[in-house]
């Protein structure tokens, strides 16, 4: 888990991860691989979290901005 896209993406660059995400739900940043989930378990269900992800070759900068973006074009996401 990371603070900040910049920890994110990091973390992709040490385990080589193609993705970078940041957790909405959870308000936490990560790496994973191409079409993994994040969410938690209740009552033993997954329940998948809304989470923004985007390519780990994008700057930190460019992924702050997208999401920035993303947020103002979808205030009730």
């Amino acid at each position: 888990m990371a603070a900040s896209w910049k920890e994110a993406k990091g973390c992709a660059v040490r385990e080589g991860l193609p993705r970078v995400y940041h957790d909405c739900d959870d308000e936490v940043y990560g790496a994973c691989r191409e079409g993994e989930s994040q969410g938690s378990f209740k009552g033993g269900v997954f329940i998948e979290h809304r989470c923004i992800c985007m390519p780990s070759h994008l700057s930190a900068e460019e992924l702050e901005d997208k999401e920035k973006k993303f947020r103002s074009e979808n205030p009730d996401w």
